[in-house]
């Protein structure tokens, strides 16, 4: 993981659980902490909302889905690079 964020200067944690205490924030954290210097952009975390878990019908408008994702890379400042 850190040679990735390393060679990029960028990283998009991606995952279903909440974003507010959960497992995509314990991997944010530990990617600033390993991989400041080499960071280009802030780590960007993509998870499920802050609430409790949608009932089964409801869950396709809870996780993270492809355009939430594309849209936190987005935000990555890619063409500042160029």
């Amino acid at each position: 993981m850190t040679a990735a964020v390393k060679s990029t200067g960028r990283a998009v944690v991606v995952a279903e659980a909440p974003g507010y205490v959960s497992v995509a924030s314990e991997i944010q954290a530990r990617v600033f902490e390993r991989c400041f210097e080499y960071l280009a952009a802030p780590v960007r975390r993509v998870t499920g909302f802050d609430t409790p878990y949608a009932p089964p019908k409801f869950e396709h408008w809870y996780l993270p889905d492809v355009d939430r994702v594309l849209d936190a890379i987005d935000t990555l400042h890619w063409d500042e690079d160029a």
